[in-house]
């Protein structure tokens, strides 16, 4: 019997490979340990269980959309703020 919940399951996958990309750690790192926690999962078969994971993963996905916005900001500030100057505005 098909699982109703696969759809999602396989989109969440694909959603965390993509941002995997670009993890601070590498993109090997992340798809190693990704492919751990789903297989680590794979026989739930409980619907809530599943959705409840789902919505961990999603979880997830924000946090790493945050890390990911954080990095950018910090290039962009270091880029456009002298550090030196920030340092004697504070003193």
């Amino acid at each position: 019997m098909a699982n109703p919940l696969r759809g999602e399951v396989i989109h969440l996958y694909k959603t965390l490979l993509y941002l995997g990309r670009e993890y601070p750690q590498g993109s090997k790192y992340f798809r190693e340990r990704l492919k751990s926690a789903f297989m680590k999962n794979k026989d739930v078969a409980d619907p809530e269980k599943i959705k409840q994971l789902v919505a961990r993963g999603d979880f997830v996905i924000k946090e790493l959309e945050a890390l990911y916005f954080l990095r950018k900001y910090r290039a962009m500030k270091k880029r456009y703020y002298d550090p030196q100057e920030s340092q004697k505005s504070t003193e």
